[in-house]
């Protein structure tokens, strides 16, 4: 479980900082909520804490719902559009950090030469690009379902574990035969207490 953690820290991590860069402020959020929950999940291992390994795969069922999600925006499924400010909560027009720097983007920033428009207004051309930035996205994304599916399933294996250990349990004395706490009597007879010390 410790190994799968660190890969899902460090993706989250990956992810994250790209995220940042291109102040894509849902993923960012999302991404946050991931690496909280995968440390609660590794510590309710450690811990035999049950329940934080259940909140780690209830999660990880939203989180692979919203990767696929972000698969579906970059692809334009279903009328989603990756031209929308839907990943930056309408907030600014920045789009994916990858548009602009993937792997072999030439980039060149053109200012306009038409009047009347802002001298610091400039538009970006990038050209040359090995793989497209959707394609980049689309990929970080399958990366987290892969991991997060894997740790789903060994999360719920290791909740079985901890279940079937707390059902073999044998508490004091023992489920089977009787309480270690007797039950409150009645009437409780009383006895006189003979002096201890002085003999005549």
């Amino acid at each position: 479980m410790f190994c799968l953690c660190v890969f899902l820290q460090l993706a989250a991590l990956e992810r994250q900082i790209f995220d940042f860069l291109g102040f894509q402020w849902a993923p960012i959020l999302g991404n946050f909520l991931q690496i909280i929950v995968v440390i609660l999940g590794l510590f309710g291992t450690i811990q035999f804490r049950p329940r934080y390994i259940v909140v780690y795969t209830v999660w990880t069922a939203l989180w692979v719902t919203w990767n696929v999600f972000i698969i579906c925006f970059y692809l334009e499924v279903g009328g989603l559009s990756k031209e929308t400010d839907l990943m930056t909560f309408n907030i600014s027009m920045h789009r994916s950090w990858w548009r602009e720097h993937g792997p072999g983007c030439i980039r060149r920033v053109v200012r306009p030469s038409a009047p009347g428009i802002l001298e610091d207004y400039s538009y970006v051309s990038v050209t040359g690009c090995i793989i497209d930035f959707q394609y980049l996205e689309v990929i970080h994304s399958a990366i987290q379902i892969l991991l997060s599916l894997i740790g789903f399933v060994y999360a719920c294996y290791v909740i079985s574990i901890f279940m079937e250990e707390e059902d073999s349990f044998d508490f004091i004395g023992g489920l089977d035969t009787y309480s270690y706490r007797q039950p409150p009597q009645e009437h409780v007879e009383l006895k006189p207490v003979k002096p201890v010390g002085r003999s005549k």
